[in-house]
């Protein structure tokens, strides 16, 4: 039987919980209703310590508190939709503006904040539902919409997204989680080693952090992760997009189009042995190094800082919905949408 226990009450006096998975070597992840949120993934270093390789809180209201997403299921639409507004079938729609004029995340309403249902459970896999309103975000339609987490023999977390709306709408669902291959309390990430499978970027804008439009090449910038190299070797580099968002937050093109699984990253500590490779079926992964975390407390008392962990969020190139020359995050009325990534952990 799955291990449930309380994670505390949100700020709507309801009760949330915590649903802890194990696959048949007894790795462990934790998740809860409460965001669908990812909340530890437990690891065992080439010490055979265990390590907790996530960012995150001990309870529901921590996580309503935080502005970083920790572990989050995010969505309608993840990451930014530049002046909070976009056009479908030839309507105008207007959404929350939370990050200055433009839209992140979906706003204040967004699926971090939802108490999810269970729908069903076994020992190594659960599945979260909602059904977000139109009138939650102000995105079209209402969206029926399932995230199933499995833990997989082959020590992977498993990430599966499905969504149904009554009418034409934005579907461009991701995970928030932040890594720490260290272990989630042990700081900076800057010297364990990534490598994303990507030639392209989409270069942005200034420090709003919306694209201009382009695939810009990765070779021959601090852009560039095709070879396994630290996260900190470059981030300070005098490179106007690094000064733009105080660090790495871009989205790398894998593809243009989505629907295909692939390996888009890995990632190692080599202080731990752990090592990460992450697949997906997204056309693109954004890279976020941790810069705006601040100074918090996370689980256990452990104290979190600015890059102290890197985030895959897998997903459509930013402001999609707006850009005609990118893949389209838009799935007409009564069509399913689904997607997957995986985040895999093994010693190296």
């Amino acid at each position: 039987m799955m291990e449930i226990v309380s994670f505390g009450k949100n700020s709507r006096g309801e009760e949330t919980s915590l649903y802890q998975l194990e696959n048949r070597n007894h790795m462990v992840a934790k998740v809860s209703d409460h965001g669908a949120t990812l909340v530890s993934v437990l690891v065992p270093d080439k010490e055979g310590n265990v390590k907790d390789v996530v960012l995150g809180y001990d309870n529901a209201s921590d996580y309503e508190a935080s502005t970083c997403y920790f572990g989050a299921t995010v969505g309608r639409n993840g990451n930014r939709i530049e002046h909070a507004q976009f056009k479908i079938d030839g309507k105008s729609y207007k959404i929350a503006a939370n990050q200055g004029e433009n839209n992140l995340h979906s706003g204040p309403n967004g699926f971090e904040r939802a108490l999810w249902k269970v729908k069903s459970q076994t020992k190594n896999c659960i599945t979260f539902s909602h059904l977000s309103l139109e009138e939650e975000q102000g995105f079209p339609g209402n969206l029926e919409v399932e995230v199933t987490y499995t833990l997989t023999d082959d020590n992977a977390v498993e990430i599966f997204y499905k969504g149904k709306a009554d009418k034409t709408t934005v579907m461009n669902f991701t995970n928030h989680s932040y890594f720490n291959l260290g272990g989630h309390g042990s700081g900076s990430v800057a010297g364990q080693e990534l490598q994303i499978l990507a030639d392209g970027y989409n270069p942005v804008k200034d420090s709003k952090s919306i694209p201009t439009g382009e695939v810009a090449p990765v070779e021959g910038t601090p852009m560039d992760f095709r070879e396994m190299k630290p996260i900190g070797r470059d981030i300070e580099a005098e490179f106007e997009q690094l000064k733009f968002t105080g660090g790495y937050d871009h989205n790398y093109v894998l593809s243009d189009k989505a629907g295909e699984m692939k390996v888009m990253a890995r990632a190692y500590c080599k202080e731990t042995g752990i090592a990460l490779e992450a697949s997906t079926d997204c056309c693109g992964v954004q890279l976020y190094a941790g810069n705006f975390i601040g100074s918090q407390t996370g689980k256990a008392g452990a104290s979190y800082c600015d890059r102290c962990g890197f985030c895959l969020e897998t997903q459509f190139y930013p402001n999609a919905v707006n850009q005609e020359n990118f893949p389209s995050p838009v799935v007409k009325a009564g069509e399913t949408f689904t997607t997957k990534t995986s985040y895999r952990f093994y010693i190296k």
